[in-house]
């Protein structure tokens, strides 16, 4: 499987990566990426950028050394209604949006108050991908959340990093969520969720996972620039702001 789309990484703009964005395009051509989102995190995590960072972000070119930018962030969510650490003024001009539960920003509770909050956040129309959902710190009801994602046609990421180095204990939650989305037919992305250059492109253990779960090519998104660019296209969630999420 061709994989020329990377659709997480972090600069040192998150406070706790290392390299530059300069470098993290390096790491994109070193390691055939043509397609590379730079996500950082949003304000609400410690060290993070401020707002301001996303408002600039127009600054990018949309393409650096033959690598193409999707200029994004990993916003958090903050609350058991779904509410994200940016306001929608800032969502909204950017190619791609992440979403999920990190440390210090989501207060954790119970499965049926975890998945309702996913949920809620998957309400929003900017909100293309949700992160690392396996992660065994925030249990959810899988089926329920699946089903959610396609119904909101919300990406659903095999996170390569949770096999890794982070976030402990993500393995047999993250098999079951992959397993289920092909059981129902839904749509994956791979992030690499690189914080150093090195790593920009680094799929093996989601590559791994999908084989394991089933999942055909036609449901990895990473599998084809041309739909990657076709799912993330602004214009067509606009008919949904007032139909799903009626207070952005």
């Amino acid at each position: 499987m061709n994989l020329s789309v990377d659709l997480h990484c972090h600069t040192v703009a998150s406070g706790h990566a290392y390299s530059s964005l300069y470098e993290m395009l390096q790491g994109a051509k070193s390691n055939n990426i043509e397609l590379l989102a730079i996500t950082d995190h949003g304000p609400m995590m410690p060290g993070g950028p401020h707002l301001y960072h996303f408002g600039n972000m127009k600054v990018i070119p949309k393409e650096i050394d033959g690598v193409r930018i999707l200029k994004g962030v990993e916003a958090n969510i903050t609350d058991y209604d779904g509410s994200l650490d940016m306001p929608s003024r800032y969502l909204k001009n950017l190619d791609i949006v992440l979403a999920g539960f990190h440390n210090f920003c989501y207060p954790g509770s119970n499965i049926e108050e975890n998945t309702n909050a996913l949920i809620n956040a998957m309400k929003n129309p900017f909100v293309d991908v949700i992160v690392h959902p396996g992660n065994p710190d925030y249990p959810i009801n899988i089926e329920n959340f699946v089903s959610a994602a396609i119904e909101y046609n919300v990406l659903i990421e095999i996170n390569n990093s949770s096999f890794s180095v982070s976030r402990r204990g993500s393995t047999k939650n993250c098999l079951e969520i992959a397993k289920t989305v092909n059981r129902l037919n839904g749509m994956v992305s791979f992030g690499s969720d690189a914080h150093i250059y090195l790593d920009v492109g680094s799929f093996g253990h989601s590559l791994d996972f999908a084989t394991r779960a089933g999942l055909d090519e036609s449901q990895i998104i990473n599998s084809s620039i041309n739909a990657t660019l076709k799912f993330l296209d602004r214009g067509k969630r606009d008919n949904l702001k007032s139909r799903v999420y009626p207070n952005i």
